[in-house]
């Protein structure tokens, strides 16, 4: 009778090890997402921030110069001729704002490539033509879709998209784990059309985020999604249930926080500035932007951005079919030395060959469980084999569960 409250003790402290296990995850996440977002955000400066005065007389010169040597690197102040030419950077992203002096001041902005960075601009020199007696008008050369007032509807078109991308690799690698890699490669694929689609739908008919070019958004949100599914497919192999913590660390703590959408990496602080010349969310952020509203400057290279994270994708997906190839005939080779040695029968060697061969990435570890059960006889066997489903049911479950950074 004494059995029964102790093997209950023991039960709940295993039950509360297991969960306390668990905890590593989210604690981690919490860490990662503070570091990474407070880190990135918290306090927004402008460093070598380029702006131009208009003009080529002494006055304009002057006025740059004081510009720049107030700024103490906040600002990078240049003077263009005229008022085309200053346009023209504004529509290469080549300068953030351009001031007109006179009698009446101007200050031009392009508020597609960054609200954030049209507000600094704005800021300072309103202060400058306070400082003559004139109010400021502000004329925006390149403005947003009415769907996307502040120009940051682009961002969180790439958090949705993101979310739905890494939330299915949770999926394909947990409830797919038995399926053979090229199936899961096919789903991640499907997976990541579906995504780009329903980006698409909310870019356009649903929030009008954008009002034209939602084919080129299109191809861009299939590539960035496929690049994200694809990595994480591969990377399951090697990480397993640590695979949700490590695709947050891709591709939301280092990714959103790089990616422009928000503040532009002028206004951040220098690891995340490094980060956007080639992180994928950068990379679909600004190839957006490009593509819809400065008549394809420099789409190149971001769709380049974009396709070499797909490249990496498959690359890990090659990776990681040689890897489970050689786990399936280590699990073989395990299974045939056993019956050599009489600790084990016939049934166990074609059970962990089998197991081993639709289990993938998890083959070996189910294939070494279904083959013990089998080892000690039909009816044990059964058993151990149906609780070797159980656990592996479970694990799926959990691995899916520790997408709660979603």
């Amino acid at each position: 009778m004494s059995a029964g409250p102790s093997a209950a003790t023991g039960s709940t402290a295993a039950a509360l090890r297991h969960v306390l296990g668990h905890f590593v995850t989210p604690l981690l996440m919490c860490i990662g997402m503070g570091l990474a977002y407070l880190g990135a955000f918290h306090a927004p400066e402008p460093h070598d921030l380029r702006v131009d005065v208009v003009g080529s007389g002494p006055s304009a010169q002057v006025l740059a110069q004081t510009l720049q040597d107030k700024s103490d690197g906040a600002l990078s102040v240049r003077t263009v001729p005229d008022r085309a030419e200053a346009v023209n950077h504004l529509r290469t992203q080549a300068s953030y704002g351009a001031y007109l002096p006179g009698e009446h001041p101007e200050l031009l902005v392009a508020g597609a490539s960054s609200d954030t960075s049209a507000t600094v601009v704005e800021k300072v020199f309103t202060k400058v033509a306070a400082g003559q007696g004139e109010p400021l008008k502000v004329t925006d050369t390149a403005p947003t879709a009415d769907g996307d007032p502040t120009g940051q509807g682009i961002f969180f078109l790439l958090v949705a998209v993101s979310i739905g991308s890494y939330a299915s690799v949770a999926v394909i690698g947990g409830a797919g784990a038995v399926l053979a890699l090229r199936i899961r490669g096919a789903l991640a694929v499907a997976a990541s059309l579906v995504v780009s689609v329903i980006g698409v739908v909310f870019a356009g008919p649903l929030f009008g985020l954008v009002d034209h070019g939602l084919g080129g958004l299109w191809a861009m949100a299939w590539l960035y999604s496929a690049g994200i599914l694809l990595i994480g497919v591969g990377l399951h192999t090697f990480l397993k249930r640590w695979t949700t913590l490590g695709l947050m660390v891709l591709f939301v703590m280092l990714n959103f926080t790089s990616s422009g959408g928000i503040f532009r990496p002028e206004l951040q602080p220098g690891f995340f500035a490094s980060l956007h010349s080639f992180w994928n969310g950068a990379g679909f952020v600004e190839g957006v932007r490009s593509h819809v509203y400065f008549d394809g400057h420099a789409l190149g290279g971001h769709v380049l951005v974009l396709a070499l994270w797909f490249v990496a994708g498959l690359a890990l997906m090659g990776l990681a079919g040689l890897a489970e190839s050689k786990r399936r005939k280590a699990a073989v080779v395990t299974a045939m030395t056993g019956t050599a040695t009489g600790t084990g029968t016939g049934t166990s060697s074609g059970a962990v060959a089998g197991s081993a061969e639709a289990g993938g990435a998890h083959g070996p570890r189910h294939a070494a469980r279904n083959g013990a059960g089998t080892r000690t006889g039909a009816g044990s066997g059964e058993g151990a084999g149906a609780g070797s489903a159980e656990r592996a049911e479970e694990e799926m479950e959990e691995e899916m569960e520790e997408a709660v950074g979603v």
